[in-house]
């Protein structure tokens, strides 16, 4: 039976919550590191090992327009990379879906949007196609920079960290957003470790070039917080005094406050960026699905964010 987009959106509300509530009582298997089939947001499966483009999978919210760059150039664009992981399940409480959020969170349409963003506002030639591959996949140096999406139960091998290693040093950029609460971060951070055993956290706010290389984003970081649409309190008044919850569900402990992070190498360039507890690209992804939140969260926040992450990172 096909879903419309409606009920496709329940659907995947029900089963979030769903697996809340399971997810605290069962302890589910570790799935095997590769070969396998994993769930979408707006319904069906995509193989891993064979999934290499962003635009195989059908969209689930906006069908982001498709297109061309010239003859003999195609290469010479800026291509969007999601990396696949493996995510071992969880019990933790606040992840949802049976603690199995992974990589392919508001996959695909969060990495096309943002690449038309770029071609469409910016003079950036981008690829229509996208990318998404293993950390351990010999293409990865071909992008300078790649992303990730909740990492919060991410398990590394051997092979993948050295891979991301010699990626991170050899001037490759990390992108990590959507990643909510403490614990969260702890096992985030945790595997980071694994990687860049002698590197330290620094926060950074919108007094750092990063936000003003396109945009000027100026403010405080918690005027950056972006809400999941699904969860979002429309009744929140930015600045109201008792404020409404941004989000009407617990997202849980340490989840309140925004957070930038960033690793770097000896000279200051940045190796890894993380934007804890705002789900920044939300606002790439469900752009077309409500106008109010397009306005308020997509258009003000979210695009400038992308956009000055992109400019920023590849040109230091």
């Amino acid at each position: 039976m096909t879903r419309s987009p409606r009920n496709l959106r329940r659907w995947w509300l029900a089963v979030l919550l769903t697996g809340t509530v399971v997810a605290q009582y069962i302890n589910f298997p570790i799935e095997p590191h590769r070969g396998r089939t994993v769930p979408l947001e707006g319904g069906g499966w995509v193989d891993e090992d064979s999934l290499r483009t962003a635009r195989e999978t059908v969209s689930h919210s906006t069908d982001t327009p498709n297109w061309g760059n010239p003859v003999g150039f195609e290469k010479d664009v800026f291509t969007f990379a999601r990396i696949k992981f493996y995510s071992q399940t969880t019990t933790m409480r606040f992840q949802g879906y049976g603690g199995r959020l992974s990589w392919w969170v508001d996959y695909p349409d969060a990495d096309l949007n943002l690449s038309y963003r770029l071609q469409q506002l910016t003079t950036i030639r981008t690829d229509p196609d996208g990318r998404v591959l293993f950390l351990d996949d010999p293409d990865l140096t071909d992008f300078p920079f790649v992303f990730m999406s909740h990492p919060e139960n991410m398990v590394l091998d051997e092979a993948e960290i050295r891979a991301l290693r010699n990626y991170l040093t050899n001037g490759g950029v990390l992108v990590m957003i959507d990643l909510w609460n403490e614990e969260g971060w702890r096992k985030f951070a945790a595997q980071i470790a694994r990687v860049l055993p002698n590197r330290t956290w620094t926060d950074i706010d919108t007094s750092h070039p990063l936000f003003h290389a396109v945009y000027d984003i100026d403010g405080p970081l918690d005027r950056l917080r972006i809400p999941t649409l699904q969860f979002w309190d429309e009744g929140y008044i930015e600045g109201e005094d008792p404020p409404f919850r941004l989000q009407r569900v617990d997202r849980g402990p340490g989840s309140d406050v925004m957070h930038v992070r960033t690793l770097n190498d000896d000279q200051g360039r940045i190796m890894v960026l993380a934007i804890h507890n705002s789900d920044v690209s939300d606002g790439w992804e469900r752009e077309g699905e409500n106008h109010a939140y397009f306005e308020k969260f997509s258009e003000k926040k979210a695009y400038p964010i992308g956009i000055n992450l992109v400019i920023y990172l590849l040109t230091h």
